[in-house]
């Protein structure tokens, strides 16, 4: 197993029509680093989260905080697969952490997982682009 970073970004507009679908609407932007897993499983709580939004022209935290404050991707693992092992190429995203101030529309997400005792970064951006309404 690996370990990277990603955003299940979503339309929030559309959540409002069914959560499949939002999901449906929006690529899942993913870093290009991977992590081996079993690298960090050892001290997963300690690997630690941080998100900064651009938000009408300003950069904010948008999310922070340790992995600690997630479950276990064993456990997630273990609770969708029944014990047995996943499919080549698959692909779970863990959850998230709550969003500082609300979630919020942006322009531009920028992430990063850090790992306090192997001393490397995983960073990702993306630039969002919002369709117009169209009636």
């Amino acid at each position: 197993m690996w370990l990277g970073l990603g955003s299940d970004h979503t339309d929030r507009k559309a959540e409002r029509m069914g959560i499949a679908l939002s999901k449906q609407l929006c690529v899942k932007p993913i870093a290009a680093a991977l992590w081996r897993f079993d690298e960090v499983s050892a001290h997963w709580d300690e690997l630690t989260l941080r998100a900064h939004a651009t938000i009408d022209g300003t950069r904010v935290v948008y999310q922070e905080g340790r992995l600690a404050a997630m479950r276990h991707p064993s456990d997630l693992v273990a609770r969708m697969s029944a014990g047995a092992p996943l499919a080549p190429g698959t692909v779970l995203f863990c959850g998230t952490l709550a969003a500082i101030g609300g979630i919020r529309p942006a322009s531009r997400f920028e992430m990063e997982l850090s790992d306090p005792v192997l001393g490397r970064t995983i960073t990702h951006a993306y630039d969002v682009v919002a369709l117009p309404v169209v009636s």
